[in-house]
């Protein structure tokens, strides 16, 4: 039998009725196992947004439900610019700064605690399992303890890190992978923080991997599309899709969604490795540095043209678009039939899913280039003043 067991699966079918009711409940018991372990992969509670985009996918969007007209709840101050990204676990919001300090805080604003990593911090952490996962300019990727801010081990790398950490189980053990600016995804032991193996690339990695499947998948400033065999360190595909990508990639179905520094957006057919659709604004040919966001048939994304971007994610058609009135490197989140935006003005914006029409808007008045972390009906922020900006009801 494939459990381990000495008895002849197929004899006891045959021989035994009342053993092989047991052999398929069994079966029907690892089965469900099996469906809930997929699930988990990408699912997430209303209260919980436990990496930059919310899940393995990176899709962007939220499971909470958010008022048309939030209110400011509170700020807390750090003691730099923040251009990391917060995120939201067991009701705790963790952030990095560019003072080189991780910072927890309760639903209610107050500091549970705070790590020294003696470096800028510039990427958006990773929660999973009560460890924060989290790298900084050094190259250093450390794990902490989620509850006390405890370090369990640290990590590191030949070069800076700039993007999320993202993580993939086998069921015994979880592989957390984090690119960086030596050119390698690298890729860790959760629990002790060994390697596990070390994929190189043409390039940079600026932006997180996306998980799915089993794979990694990452854009680098070398243009490709890179799809890496989580269990084993090996390329599985490696795309020609771009000049330089500098956000992350969105995953859906065997589709992926990248956007490039030369103002082109692609959906790249996983399956054949060919990119399916591409789209382009002809006069302003700007970055896409945001990542972007996938619900039903809609692909949403920013560019540095100031604009937020509606596309039928099938065809590429563009549904609609939105001027949030200055460039935008932060990512759009989803919120059921609204989209959040942020720019480098300080403008957080609400806009319709359906239409792109303005819902709400806020002016913090200093550079917002993270996307917010959206749970438990609360928009979490941070902006260049370092301050962590908390709305809802």
């Amino acid at each position: 039998m494939s459990n381990g067991s000495d008895f002849d699966e197929g004899g006891l079918i045959f021989l035994c009725p009342l053993w092989s009711k047991k052999i398929k409940m069994k079966k029907l018991l690892l089965i469900t196992v099996s469906i809930c372990l997929a699930f988990q992969t990408f699912a997430q509670s209303g209260n919980s947004w436990p990496i930059f985009r919310g899940n393995q996918h990176l899709t962007g969007v939220s499971e909470t439900t958010i008022p048309d007209s939030p209110k400011l709840l509170w700020t807390f101050q750090t003691g730099d610019n923040i251009k990391s990204a917060p995120v939201v676990e067991d009701g705790k919001v963790v952030v990095g700064s560019t003072d080189g300090f991780v910072y927890c805080l309760g639903m209610n604003g107050k500091l549970l605690w705070k790590f020294e990593t003696n470096n800028t911090i510039e990427a958006p952490a990773l929660i999973h399992e009560g460890v924060v996962y989290i790298g900084n300019l050094d190259g250093m990727l450390y794990a902490l303890d989620l509850k006390s801010g405890n370090k369990l081990w640290e990590y590191e790398c030949e070069n800076q890190i700039i993007g999320s950490p993202n993580w993939w189980s086998d069921g015994k053990t979880t592989f957390v992978f984090v690119g960086s600016y030596d050119f390698y995804l690298h890729c860790v032991d959760g629990k002790t923080g060994d390697v596990k193996w070390k994929y190189e690339s043409d390039n940079y990695i600026n932006g997180a991997a996306a998980s799915a499947n089993g794979k990694a998948m990452f854009g680098g400033c070398d243009g490709f599309l890179h799809v890496v065999d989580v269990a084993t360190g090996k390329l599985d595909e490696k795309i020609d899709v771009a000049t330089y990508v500098a956000g992350s990639v969105a995953v859906e179905n065997d589709k992926a969604y990248i956007g490039d520094y030369d103002g082109r957006f692609f959906q790249v057919d996983l399956k054949t490795k060919k990119t399916t659709w591409v789209w382009e604004d002809d006069k302003t040919h700007l970055q896409f540095i945001a990542s972007p966001a996938l619900i039903g048939d809609k692909v949403l994304t920013a560019n540095y043209n100031k604009f937020l971007y509606c596309f039928d994610k099938n065809s590429g058609e563009k549904m609609w678009e939105y001027n949030t009135g200055r460039q935008v490197e932060a990512s759009p989140v989803v919120v059921k039939d609204k989209v959040i935006i942020g720019n480098m003005r300080g403008d957080l914006a609400i806009v319709n899913l359906s239409d792109g029409k303005l819902v709400w808007s806020y002016e913090i008045g200093s550079q917002i280039i993270s996307n917010p972390a959206v749970a438990s009906g609360r928009i979490f922020v941070g902006a260049y003043d370092g301050n962590v900006y908390c709305f809802g009801e």
